[in-house]
């Protein structure tokens, strides 16, 4: 890990050169934000720079994303992550604590453990993904995450990152559990689509593709039986389709609203929901 101190090391250097000064409305929110995440910062700066996105230079050319720290960051939950389940679970073997480490760090749980902190009311970017509701996507919610793990570190240490990280994830057991419900929804949705619908039954359609070629970004649609069951975002088109499909699971599992009295129409439309 010598080389991780190495390249850290330097990176607190950069950051002491280049503390941005904030203005009231970012103290604001980063103050209401270390309440959510439930750590205070020495350095608000390295906070600031977790929450903002690469397309904020294009208003403010020399603005410091988050694209760095989100690379460090990614490494430093992998470690807290893999650690906390190699001592809660001492009779798994080596393939199912990496299966239960992927769960817990893979994008879209990630953009979902942001939205629950709160870290897209904070997200720093363009006018332009600002009016595409950019801080929604769980690209971008996946990347601030990491960012925000990669900021506790360089603020307060290994020790403090961990206890920090791990309070977000509340009981890691119930906490996986859950998640694992949640894992493989493209294997699901064909599992239930076939039961009702039979093979064969659905298809996945690329609504957008955006971004330079190292930095695509696509929007796809899931279609069940010719009808359009769920719609998600992400920086593959695998990310994209399990959003998609997960969404769509969501769509079947609602219970149809009470039909009233005398409304014999309203109860054929719930009964083609299914």
């Amino acid at each position: 890990m010598n080389w991780i101190h190495r390249f850290t090391n330097r990176t607190r250097n950069k950051e002491e050169k280049h503390k941005e000064s904030l203005t009231p409305e970012e103290k604001s929110s980063i103050k209401d934000l270390e309440k959510r995440l439930c750590y205070s910062f020495r350095d608000k700066s390295l906070l600031l720079r977790a929450i903002t996105h690469p397309s904020l230079g294009e208003d403010n050319r020399g603005t410091e994303d988050n694209q760095r720290l989100e690379f460090l960051g990614d490494s430093i939950l992998g470690a807290i992550l893999a650690e906390r389940l190699f001592q809660l679970f001492p009779d798994d073997n080596e393939g199912i604590l990496t299966q239960g480490k992927s769960v817990l760090a893979r994008g879209d749980y990630l953009a979902g453990l942001a939205r629950r902190l709160g870290i897209h009311k904070a997200i720093r970017m363009s006018k332009s993904e600002i009016r595409d509701k950019g801080n929604e996507r769980n690209s971008t919610l996946e990347d601030a995450m990491e960012a925000v793990v990669a900021a506790v570190y360089l603020d307060g240490g290994m020790r403090v990152t961990r206890k920090t990280v791990l309070n977000w994830y509340g009981d890691m057991e119930k906490t996986l559990a859950s998640a694992i419900d949640d894992y493989n929804p493209k294997g699901r949705l064909q599992e239930l689509s076939q039961a009702l619908h039979g093979p064969d039954q659905i298809r996945y359609v690329v609504e957008k593709e955006s971004g330079p070629a190292h930095q695509k970004h696509y929007t796809i649609s899931v279609r069940v039986s010719n009808r359009r069951r769920g719609t998600g975002s992400g920086k593959s088109k695998k990310e994209a389709e399990e959003e998609a499909a997960r969404k769509a699971l969501r769509s079947f599992s609602r219970k149809p609203s009470r039909r009233k009295k005398g409304t014999r129409k309203t109860n054929r439309r719930n009964k083609n929901n299914l």
